[in-house]
């Protein structure tokens, strides 16, 4: 039980971390911003304004549709290299690419206190997932 809960913490950190290095560390990353113009497949596009040094403007980059990206509204981007996909950045980038890593938490403490019997340490990771899933619900 105890491979299993950490084979599911490994998966979450697993699924998060594609987004998750992009919004960390965005030292000699391309930044900027993207206004929303449509959304459509499941993907949002929009024109692409630099903020940092060393980016070009572009006319079109792509950020995954999801219910933090509304057409129209304008956010602050990390471009993944060698290509036209971006992620949102600051705070609210950063929680919701770890919203997976939440997902693992709660399901992991469930393995942890009914397979393991280890009560308490089930209620901190399901405490822990909680509040990273509201802290991204809150600021997405």
């Amino acid at each position: 039980m105890g491979a299993v809960a950490v084979l599911i913490l490994v998966a979450g950190v697993w699924g998060s971390w594609g987004s998750a290095q992009h919004v960390m560390l965005t030292k000699g990353r391309e930044r900027g911003t993207v206004e929303v113009t449509g959304c459509a497949g499941g993907r949002c596009a929009g024109p692409y304004t630099p903020l940092s040094a060393g980016s070009t403007p572009r006319a079109r980059v792509v950020l995954d549709q999801s219910v933090a990206v509304r057409k129209g509204r304008t956010y602050t981007v990390v471009l993944k290299p060698g290509g036209d996909r971006a992620v949102r950045s600051g705070p609210a980038g950063v929680l919701y690419a770890w919203v997976p890593f939440g997902g693992a938490l709660l399901l992991a403490s469930v393995v942890v206190a009914g397979g393991l019997g280890r009560v308490r340490a089930g209620w901190v990771l399901a405490g822990s997932g909680v509040a990273l899933l509201t802290a991204a619900f809150l600021t997405v």
